[in-house]
This record gives structure tokens, C-alpha cells and sequence, in this order.
């Protein structure tokens, strides 16, 4: 008798698992964790974000179909003048530097995004303002994924922050957080962080495009449907971006990056996506064995060790958001043997450096080119106003001329190609700040002199461009 391959083969198969021989494979993609590009072969290098070695591979996850597609917030649509208002309610944190940069508190249902680089005091933020929620008879869930519990308990130890309101979970399971969440209800939550967040059906590891993405999309229509305020803890990639899709910041309502020093003790908390409120509203706060603390009047931090008489220290005032604050801008200018002289600024825009500089050159007949100009901003802050023109020109000069600035003078004012000094906002709020901190004298520009008129204590100067404000200040 002839022997069969074929009988063969299906004589080893068991009874009843027939189907193993017709498992069909698992279809896969590629996809960049730097912007979520897409490609069903490796690549290399992403052709959409130019970046290398990005491509991952990644299971395809059936879609669902229209009836599971995601939550309906409302039955029909309706005229957008019909939609019933409600009294404005905006939960405290009880951090005031926080409430601020969050225009006024939590609104109900609002995804927030706390982003910043490690170790800058995201965590640390988020513990403390939890707790002042949990202090004001709210309950919090926080979820915690990079930490264990007994992590949590030591460091709240530290910080002070012991609350029975403030409820505390290792988990990164998102479905159950969620579950959690629809159990406890509590008045906010907290994911630490939404890279640690993991939703099993998908087969990608944690931190992913994919799991970032169906994460977020999952809190964000929790979020809309219960009306808890969920923050969202995010790391940053060493470029200073979000790390994750793109698509994260345009989920959520609120983005806030969380900047400073390591080698400071100040962090600037600053927004820039806010649909509740301003995105030009930063809050000041110094790291200290205690955790966090709010600066009420940065100014007074920023010029507390300003030298007295020094060559090249210049203040100057800039708004953020609706608060002016001072800031002592610091310059130094030396002669260079090399050919291209060195450009080295930090806190400023540095092609708006070199244009100050360039219009030096030619308006005030400063020889700058053969000289290496180092600028900084005291402090650790990033000014990035063309107020503060003036100020930087004025620190330049003064380091080359070796002149020092008047002690009680601050110097505003924005300047144009032509060497003219261009008006600039908030004038009288700025010169209320100068007084309030013991300035007497501000040179601003002529056409702000009589919008900001006469203030009692402090002397204001009209200037009509740079030749005019040398010859005050030197």
C-alpha cells in the first residue's frame, strides 16, 4: 500500500481542533512613534517626520462597527443659541499659581495635559493640588502609573500631603481606571502617566502611538460624558515635544508645560492651549524640601540678588498674561579673535538678538561685530515679548561701553528696523509694577507717554528712538 503524505499529516491533527490548519495571520503595520505615520512595510526612516529607526511594528486592531463607534453626547442637533447655559462652576485647587494658569479653576468635564521633562515636579504638582482639592471636601482618584503605592505614601509624607478624600491606585489598566472611576466617582482624576497607560486590546507595548492615542480618546469621552475633570500626566521627547502623537494636543482642552532649571529653584507653569481661559498666564513657583510653592510677586524672586551698579544689567518689564513681571536682563560683550564672533543667548529669541545687535551696528556706530555677546535672563525665566527690546539694547550697550545703567531705571519699549521706538501694551500696568517694587524712573516710548501720563514717585521719559535712549541712559 502507497503511503500518503497528506493522510499522514491529518492523522496527527487531534479531533476537534481542526481549524488550527486554517488560523489565518495576524495582519500587521508599521507604525513612526514620533507623529504616527503609517506604512505596511519597515522603513528605515519615516518620510513623514524625517526621523530614524521610528517605525514599529504594531498588530492591526479590528475597527468597530457603527453602533459601537464611540459615545453620543447628544440625540439631534440643535440651534446653537437653544443650548440651555449653566451658572459658571470652576473647581479650586487651592494652588493659586495653578487656578490662574488654568483660567480660574477646573471646569467640569475638562481634559487636561501636564507635560514638562523629568524630574521637573510634574508629579509633585499634581500631589499637591489633589490634596488641596481632596482638603476642600472634593474626592480625587489618583492613578498612578510609574509608582506604587507605598511609592505614593512616602513622598505625600514629604510633601504633607495626607488626605482620606485623596484616593490613591497603581494601575495602567485604562478600562480599570475607567472602572474605577465609575464606581468611586470621584470630582477628579488624575492618570501619572498617560504614556504608562496600557489598553489590552491592543496588542502594542505601552508608551506607543497606538495605546497613547486609544488612551487618551478613551478618558477624553469619559471625561465628556461623566463631567469629571481628568489631568493627564505626559513626558516630553529630548527635542522638548510631547512625547506621543501629535493628535494628544488636539484631544484635550487645556495643555500645560511645566519649564524651568534644574540648576534654578523657580518652575514656570505656562499654558499654551486653553479653551477655558488665556493661554498667555503663567504661574511662578519655587521647589523647596516642601514640595511646590507659589510665588505671589515673582518680581521681588527675580531681582533679589540684581548687582548693584554692574555693567551690562538692565530691568525690564514683561507681561505675561495679565500680570507684568520684572526681570533683570544680563549681557556681556568682549572683544573675540576668531573670525565669526560667538552669539550665545539664553531666555531670549536669538535671531531677535542678533537683529538688536545688527541695528546697533548701524544706528548707534557700535562696533559689534568683533565681539562675542553673551545675553541671560535672570532667574531661568524665557521672555519672548518685543517689549523688552529696549532692555536688551540697553544691557548690550552698557556691557560694551562698560557703563553701568542707573540703578533705579527700567527700560521698556519695542524697537523697529529704522531704530525707532515702537509703542507697546499695558503701559500703566507696567509702571505700576516698576513703582510698586521702588523704580524711580522708566523710560518708555514717546508715543506711550500720554496714555501711561503722570504717576506720582516715579519719573517717566519719552523716548523716540535708540540714539535718544543712549543719550539718557550714558
Amino acid at each position: 500500500m502507497a503511503f500518503d503524505i497528506a493522510d499522514a499529516v491529518k492523522s496527527k491533527i487531534p479531533k476537534g481542533n481542526s481549524n488550527l490548519s486554517m488560523k489565518k495571520p495576524v495582519k500587521t503595520i508599521y507604525t513612526c512613534q514620533a507623529c504616527g505615520y503609517q506604512t505596511p512595510k519597515w522603513m528605515g526612516k519615516c518620510p513623514d517626520c524625517d526621523a530614524w529607526e521610528t517605525l514599529v511594528e504594531e498588530a492591526i486592531r479590528a475597527k468597530p462597527g457603527r453602533q459601537d463607534g464611540g459615545v453620543s453626547y447628544s440625540s439631534e442637533p440643535i440651534p446653537i443659541n437653544q443650548v440651555e447655559l449653566a451658572a459658571e462652576y470652576r473647581l479650586l485647587t487651592g494652588i493659586d499659581e495653578l487656578d490662574r494658569v488654568l483660567g480660574g479653576g477646573l471646569v467640569p468635564g475638562t481634559l487636561v495635559l501636564v507635560a514638562g521633562d523629568p524630574g521637573i515636579g510634574k508629579s509633585t504638582l499634581m500631589l499637591q493640588a489633589m490634596h488641596g482639592l481632596a482638603q476642600n471636601g472634593g474626592k480625587v482618584l489618583y492613578a498612578s502609573g510609574e509608582e506604587s503605592i507605598r511609592q505614593l505614601r512616602i513622598r505625600s509624607k514629604r510633601l504633607e500631603t495626607n488626605s482620606e478624600n485623596l484616593l490613591v491606585v497603581s494601575e495602567i489598566n485604562v478600562d480599570s481606571i475607567l472602572a474605577m472611576m465609575d464606581s468611586i466617582k470621584p470630582d477628579v482624576l488624575v492618570v501619572d502617566s498617560i504614556q504608562t497607560a496600557f489598553n489590552s486590546e491592543l496588542s502594542s507595548a505601552p508608551g506607543s502611538v497606538s495605546q497613547v492615542r486609544e488612551a487618551a480618546v478613551a478618558l477624553m469621552m469619559a471625561a465628556k460624558k461623566t463631567g469629571i475633570p481628568i489631568f493627564l500626566v505626559g513626558h516630553v521627547t529630548k527635542d522638548g515635544a510631547i512625547a506621543g502623537p501629535r493628535l494628544l494636543e488636539h484631544m484635550v482642552d487645556t495643555v500645560l508645560y511645566f519649564e524651568g532649571d534644574r540648576n534654578h529653584v523657580f518652575r514656570i507653569l505656562r499654558a499654551v492651549k486653553n479653551r477655558f481661559g488665556s493661554t498667555n498666564e503663567i504661574g511662578v513657583f519655587e521647589m523647596n524640601e516642601k514640595g511646590l510653592c507659589g510665588m505671589a510677586n515673582p518680581s521681588e524672586v527675580f531681582l533679589a540678588e540684581r548687582p548693584a551698579n554692574a555693567p551690562g544689567s538692565v530691568v525690564t518689564a514683561s507681561m505675561e498674561g495679565t500680570r507684568p513681571i520684572l526681570v533683570e536682563l544680563q549681557a556681556l560683550a568682549g572683544s573675540t579673535s576668531y573670525g565669526n564672533p560667538r552669539r550665545t543667548i539664553l531666555g531670549l529669541d536669538q535671531n531677535r538678538v542678533a537683529l538688536l545687535v545688527a541695528i546697533m551696528e548701524k544706528k548707534l556706530g557700535l562696533h559689534l561685530m568683533g565681539h562675542d555677546i553673551f545675553m541671560n535672563v535672570a532667574g531661568g525665566v524665557k521672555v519672548d515679548e518685543p517689549a523688552v527690546d529696549m532692555g536688551i539694547v540697553s544691557a548690550v550697550a552698557s556691557s560694551f561701553l562698560d557703563k553701568p545703567v542707573s540703578e533705579g531705571t527700567v527700560v521698556l519699549g519695542e524697537v523697529g528696523l529704522a531704530g525707532e521706538v515702537r509703542a507697546i501694551s499695558h503701559i500703566d500696568l507696567r509702571i505700576a509694577e516698576c513703582k510698586k517694587m521702588g523704580f524711580n524712573r522708566c523710560l518708555i516710548p514717546h508715543s506711550n507717554v500720554k496714555r501711561a501720563g503722570k504717576v506720582k514717585g516715579i519719573e517717566v521719559v519719552g523716548i523716540k528712538n535708540v540714539s535718544t535712549a543712549m543719550e539718557i541712559l550714558f
